[in-house]
């Protein structure tokens, strides 16, 4: 669905809606005064139950959640009071909101936004074991509560550089759709109100607004760091993927997920354990079924460490958006499934013809969602096949990998956005994880003679250096 201008719809708010966020605008001007948001994520916040196998009694009250975990992954690397600050997420508090989570949260010194709400209860679930099984199961136990890109509306959040999400394939294009928008719109605001002071009497409200480095409130398209959800990665939901690729920098389900959407179980048959060909084979297939630009997956593989995998071809650039309207496209294919519009019915030999087409005929104002540029020629990407070790060797020093994986995530996402490379950005993913999974819940945050940050008594850097060192990566 679209608006007048041809953009995707945001959900409207009703009056209850704009009442509440007129009541929370308190709680966004602490962080008004933030230069730059590096990270935000739309994963949820949650608070864990966690049952274990007897004798060993159960956790309550644990700090959970993809979004609590994605952004200690961006703060480890942030320390306070600055960097820490460029950290973003939305805590929803219940009646029921434990005190001390309040007081930990507040000790990280991020951007974090608590938005009370004494009628409902906050999100909650619970973790365990069914019987006799090794794998791990999750329910909700109250109502959740899922944010929207319309909750960073009117925000410095929404102007975050890198934006991380869980969700399934549909509901990614659905967000990457709402988040542009609502960041083109706001550009345009900007723009009209930034004329009006400078007494310039004529606004060009055009459809596109200009993406200049240069200008704070000109028009950027974020990174996007994609999670898929665990329930919807099956085969069914492959073409979804698919179609979900072209819009996303990083696409990053676990080992796991990824054989979920192959049709797999991504096992060695002999040992039962991750098996790492399954883990490349996936990666190839996937990412041949997109040949003609490249694509980024990360493989979160556990004691494996992590996968990364981009096929050579075609790199997307961000390139400025130009003034006027839209042109249409010659080949007739829809923007929005530009490399990634398979249907179940599609003539493959058809497709790749309009495909070469559209890439002849394309210009930047073409492309909605500001990922290709062809004004400036193509650059021919050579690909990446690696692997990166898991911090920890010894698996006593894994106490509970939950929120490993949203940790890795919140890591890397940070490390992008501050112009990391790929292979950098997976080292400072998998360093952040190995804080996360030392413990049950968060790592403990301190500080050394020096008065320097640690987590559970470790400089953050100097655990990174001696990574980054054993794999041969500087």
């Amino acid at each position: 669905m679209t608006d007048n201008n041809g953009d995707p719809k945001v959900p409207s708010q009703s009056p209850d809606d704009i009442d509440k966020a007129s009541d929370e605008s308190s709680e966004w001007q602490d962080i008004n005064d933030t230069p730059t948001i590096d990270f935000v994520t739309l994963g949820m916040f949650i608070i864990d139950e966690i049952e274990y196998p007897p004798p060993r009694p159960p956790s309550t009250n644990v700090l959970g959640g993809a979004g609590s975990y994605s952004a200690l992954g961006a703060r480890l690397f942030s320390p306070a009071p600055d960097l820490s600050r460029t950290v973003g997420w939305i805590v929803d508090q219940g009646s029921d909101f434990p005190q001390a989570i309040t007081d930990l949260i507040t000790g990280w010194s991020t951007s974090a936004v608590f938005r009370l709400d004494p009628t409902r209860l906050t999100t909650r679930g619970w973790n365990g074991y069914v019987g006799s099984s090794e794998r791990r199961e999750f329910k909700y136990t109250t109502p959740k509560k899922r944010l929207t890109a319309a909750d960073l509306a009117g925000t410095p959040l929404l102007k975050a550089k890198a934006v991380h999400m869980v969700c399934s394939p549909n509901r990614c294009k659905e967000l990457v759709e709402e988040i542009i928008t609502l960041r083109k719109r706001e550009a345009r605001l900007a723009a009209a109100a930034a004329a009006v002071a400078s007494h310039q009497n004529k606004i060009n409200d055009s459809d596109d607004v200009d993406d200049d480095s240069n200008d704070p409130n000109a028009y950027t398209r974020p990174l996007i760091i994609w999670e898929p959800v665990p329930d919807l990665c099956t085969p069914f939901e492959l073409l979804n993927c698919t179609n979900a690729l072209p819009l996303v920098d990083i696409c990053s389900p676990n080992h796991a997920e990824l054989a979920g959407f192959m049709g797999t179980d991504g096992l060695d048959p002999e040992t039962g354990q991750i098996s790492v060909e399954q883990v490349e084979l996936n990666c190839e297939q996937l990412l041949a079924s997109m040949p003609l630009t490249t694509y980024t997956l990360v493989v979160r593989a556990g004691e494996k460490g992590c996968y990364v995998a981009r096929n050579g071809g075609r790199r997307r650039k961000q390139a400025p958006m130009k003034r006027g309207g839209r042109k249409k496209t010659k080949g007739g294919l829809d923007a929005r499934n530009f490399h990634g519009g398979l249907q179940h019915d599609t003539d493959m030999m058809s497709l790749f013809a309009g495909l070469l087409q559209d890439m002849e005929d394309r210009n930047d104002a073409d492309d909605p969602f500001g990922r290709f540029d062809v004004e400036e020629g193509i650059e021919v990407d050579s690909g990446i096949e690696r692997w990166l070790p898991a911090y920890h060797t010894d698996p006593t020093k894994v106490i509970d990998p939950t929120g490993g994986g949203n940790t890795f995530l919140g890591g890397l996402a940070v490390a992008l956005a501050r112009g990391k490379s790929i292979e950098e950005a997976c080292a400072w993913g998998s360093v952040a994880a190995s804080f996360a999974i030392e413990q049950v819940g968060v790592p403990e945050l301190g500080m050394d003679v020096e008065g320097r940050e640690t987590w559970n008594g470790e400089r953050v850097e100097e655990r990174l250096r001696g990574y980054v060192e054993r794999i041969g990566l500087l």
